[in-house]
């Protein structure tokens, strides 16, 4: 089947981003929580106001409708980091989302749903899974339980199910190898600027385990 093919192939990219963060994690990981909270919180409402654009654009309901769940998910998401940054002494009032990076604006140029759909729910969703992962790990290290609980409670939970959604939509629609290929091609483009973005990211916190994308 195309899309269990596809899964393999998404994880086989994938390593190249969660392999920064495990080397990060193999010895007493650097960085600022209340920094990797921030890209957090920056990539939260990027991901949201991403979903929301494709709703009015998307012919099939059903997937409309996924990315509508997915504008309200990432919107609590960002509530949820928000929240946790005031607790740590954050002034959330004085946040201002960034502009695009290079991954946002590669992702606003999507236009066909099969592109959208493998782009945005299918591997930008299981990257963040994956980085959120490490992330909780680090917060373990440093002794934030309540950071951890947060990710592991809430976030990961839709983070999880909105790449199944991804999975079964693109199962009803990547149907024909014309589709099939523009939705390999998408999840390789992402892994790829996701990967070198957060390494821009890594050099400048000084730790790779950070969350979001």
């Amino acid at each position: 089947m195309f899309v269990d093919e596809l899964e393999v192939f998404k994880a086989e990219r994938l390593a190249t981003i969660t392999r920064a963060g495990e080397l990060s994690l193999a010895s007493e990981p650097a960085g600022d929580p209340t920094a990797m909270l921030k890209i957090a919180l920056a990539n939260e409402i990027s991901v949201s106001e991403l979903a929301a654009a494709w709703v009015p654009t998307t012919r099939e309901v059903d997937v409309k409708i996924a990315f509508a769940r997915q504008t309200g998910d990432e919107a609590n998401h960002f509530q949820l980091v928000a929240h946790r940054l005031a607790a740590l002494g954050f002034d959330v009032a004085a946040f201002e989302p960034p502009a695009d990076n290079p991954l946002f604006a590669y992702l606003k140029t999507l236009t066909s749903t099969v592109e959208r759909v493998a782009a945005g729910l299918f591997t930008l969703e299981s990257i963040a899974y994956a980085v959120n992962e490490q992330f909780m790990a680090f917060c373990e290290r440093r002794g934030d339980a309540e950071t951890v609980r947060i990710y592991r409670e809430y976030i990961q939970p839709d983070e999880r199910a909105h790449q199944r959604l991804g999975h079964e939509l693109l199962a009803r629609y990547a149907t024909t190898a014309e589709q099939q290929t523009l939705a390999r091609d998408a999840v390789g483009r992402v892994i790829d600027i996701a990967g070198e973005t957060r390494k821009k990211a890594a050099e400048r916190i000084g730790a790779a385990c950070f969350p979001g994308c």
